[in-house]
């Protein structure tokens, strides 16, 4: 708990107006979109920064009084990233939502932190240029969380991540130094590679204050194929089918069963109930290449065992299709009081048995479940359904995670393809990670921020 003399020092260097300190403003912030059973920390005060200075007085104020820190965009992220477990400074960078400038010669954009994703993709397709990474809550998730995450999205089979679209970064060290990282060239062969470290670092070692990022040409057309098959088997084989085509799609994903039904339940979106799975193709390109394209992923498609096959290339159509699949969340969320939405990924090799195995963890633990996923890259979401605050299903939810997490080790892959760490999987992590890589994670983490005030409790226990 803050004294009051440090929440009054606090309104000294802050805008009064961008300062919450009530118990029912803060209240708001104590939780992200994680479904956590319990968590009781609030953060001392909120502060909305407006600009660079902000940030660095505030972390000169926290680091010399030992105040934690935690950064906040939307609060969209599913592992307690944002939750504040030791109370301290929420810092919100809703303010700082600026996109600074935009290069369409050079396909560049700089943004600050709070800038919805949505909106950097709307402004880079006006010059027919392209930001693929698409967290499925790209219309109200920030840049700043998307790369505090390292956050993919369907895309990320062809085009890569948040990481393969970041040129440069400005950052704001815990005792208030602002640094630059990356040249914003497309080719950097000098020093380390500190961008890297910083993606996916959830606040824990900088605060970024500022990105550049890389944009591409934005492809002449797309279309997406719908596929349904009888055995999960079949659908993982097409995927390979696919690419012995020499086809590369821009998205390969995945619903099972339980998720096709509990969306036509929920909002009917003409989805065929009776099958097993199915498939979702998006293919992009020039207009010349569609015929050959979709030719070539519809016979690998039913070569391979789909048993309904229907393309569509008009927009509207496309976007009924993505919004039922991202329906599936919402929809899952409608059969229990909390759903918890996971995120494991595995080699495409093995990714029927990922799922059949997702599938036989949540029966064994009578918790239901429904399962997407990009498959095109091997990345499962179980969304589990339950009531946490049944003691019992709570039990079950964390016996069948573990177990969920075990399963994707033993199969070659690791608990965390877009999600992060956060509080939810900490206690996880020395089951992916040797010893040695924990431990000079730690030392990364003391070198940054000696005195440990940036998001703590995340990551590493």
């Amino acid at each position: 708990m803050l004294l009051k003399s440090s929440i009054d020092d606090l309104k000294k260097i802050i805008k009064q107006e961008n300062i919450l300190s009530n118990m029912e403003e803060r209240f708001c912030y104590a939780e992200d979109s994680a479904n956590i059973k319990e968590q009781n920390a609030l953060p001392d005060i909120v502060i909305f920064v407006e600009t660079i200075e902000d940030v660095q007085n505030v972390l000169k104020y926290a680091n010399a009084h030992n105040i934690p820190v935690t950064s906040r965009g939307a609060g969209t992220n599913t592992v307690g990233s944002c939750v504040p477990v030791q109370g301290g400074i929420i810092l919100n960078f809703s303010k700082m939502n600026k996109i600074l400038d935009f290069n369409p010669t050079d396909m560049t954009m700089r943004v600050q932190p709070g800038v919805i994703l949505n909106d950097i993709k709307k402004l880079a397709e006006s010059e027919k240029l392209f930001y693929p990474p698409d967290p499925s809550n790209f219309k109200v998730s920030t840049i700043g969380g998307s790369i505090a995450q390292s956050s993919g999205g369907a895309k990320s089979f062809k085009y890569g991540t948040t990481k393969d679209y970041i040129l440069s970064l400005k950052v704001v060290l815990p005792d208030g130094v602002l640094m630059k990282i990356g040249s914003g060239t497309i080719k950097d062969a000098v020093g380390y590679h500190l961008n890297q470290l910083i993606i996916g670092s959830e606040g824990t070692l900088a605060i970024v204050v500022e990105a550049q990022l890389k944009l591409i040409p934005l492809p002449e057309t797309s279309a997406v194929v719908t596929a349904y098959f009888n055995d999960y088997e079949s659908a993982t084989n097409a995927v390979s089918g696919i690419i012995k085509e020499r086809i590369f799609p821009a998205t390969i994903d995945f619903m099972d069963k339980n998720s096709i039904n509990t969306v036509e339940r929920f909002y009917p979106s003409g989805l065929k109930t009776d099958k097993e799975c199915m498939l979702l193709v998006e293919v992009d390109g020039f207009e010349t290449s569609m015929k050959s394209q979709l030719y070539r992923v519809e016979k690998a498609l039913l070569e391979n065992g789909a048993v309904d096959v229907t393309s569509v290339s008009d927009k509207e159509k496309m976007e009924a299709v993505w919004t039922a699949r991202r329906a599936s969340y919402g929809a899952a969320a409608k059969l229990a009081p909390d759903v918890v939405t996971d995120d494991v990924i595995v080699p495409r090799s093995s990714l029927s048995k990922m799922v059949r195995g997702c599938k036989d963890i949540c029966e064994k633990h009578n918790l239901q479940v429904c399962i997407v996923g990009h498959v095109g890259d091997g990345n499962v979401h179980p969304q589990i359904v339950l009531n946490l605050e049944n003691d019992e299903e709570f039990k079950h939810l964390t016996d069948a995670k573990a177990e969920i997490y075990q399963l994707a080790c033993s199969l070659g892959g690791t608990i965390s393809a877009e999600h992060g760490v956060g509080i939810e999987k900490m206690n996880y992590i020395d089951k992916i990670l040797d010893s040695a890589s924990i431990e000079y994670m730690k030392r990364i983490k003391n070198v940054f921020d000696p005195n440990g005030i940036l998001n703590p409790g995340k990551i590493l226990k």
